[in-house]
């Protein structure tokens, strides 16, 4: 598969791109924007939100609903599939509708789904419901990360891309972490409810970044 999306790759990408250079100017300014800061953040939060679940989301079916391997197996097709989903969704509507409404809808998808998930703990076809939708908007919600970045700075892009894989694997560590205390002293319930608030702070911070709208004065 790795080949695959490497030939494909050296197909489809034009030649001759050279990306900005990165040096400790670069990281400076980044640390200066408050926008990129604030970007940043969101998908800190998002990720650790997720991760307090995702990470023991197969055991947790198994306690919770009595599940089996090939009901647990379900979900996590169903979550994948619904992921692929979600990011076609968002390719299709980001240009009209802007990174910024598109992450609110998605982030707002992701709060709903681990939402669902909180409130339906125990009820298979509920919680199996709820990861689909939870899984339309995980994928989606960091490819809008992504453009919004490359858009608040986009000189700045090469660095803040990257960072924001890195602050990502920071979010999975931190929720994974919460999640495992959590699992070990049986607050499987907990769990939920603790992923929905770092989601939840995630929304708010998209609100916050809102655009500015321009005004265009008419000669």
């Amino acid at each position: 598969m790795g080949c695959v999306s490497f030939l494909l790759l050296a197909w489809r990408l034009p030649h001759g791109l050279m990306g900005a250079p990165v040096d400790l100017k670069t990281w400076a300014a980044i640390g200066r924007n408050r926008l990129i800061v604030l970007l940043l953040s969101i998908t800190a939060l998002q990720m650790s939100g997720q991760f307090v679940v995702f990470t023991f989301m197969g055991p947790l079916l198994a306690r919770l609903t009595g599940a089996g391997p090939d009901a647990i197996g379900l979900v996590f097709a169903v979550y994948g599939v619904c992921g692929v989903i979600g990011t076609a969704i968002g390719t299709r509507i980001v240009d009209s509708w802007g990174a910024w409404k598109t992450s609110l809808l998605f982030t707002s998808v992701l709060l709903a789904g681990l939402a669902g998930w909180t409130l339906s703990a125990g009820i298979y076809p509920l919680m199996a419901v709820s990861v689909a939708i939870w899984g339309l908007g995980f994928a989606s919600t960091n490819s809008m990360q992504q453009v919004r970045l490359v858009g608040a700075a986009p000189s700045l892009a090469s660095a803040s891309v990257s960072l924001n894989t890195s602050v990502l694997y920071v979010g999975q560590a931190v929720g994974s972490a919460i999640g495992g205390f959590l699992y070990a002293n049986d607050l499987l319930y907990a769990a939920g409810y603790v992923g929905t608030a770092f989601v939840a702070l995630a929304l708010v911070t998209v609100i916050l970044t809102r655009p500015k709208k321009t005004i265009r004065s008419e000669g």
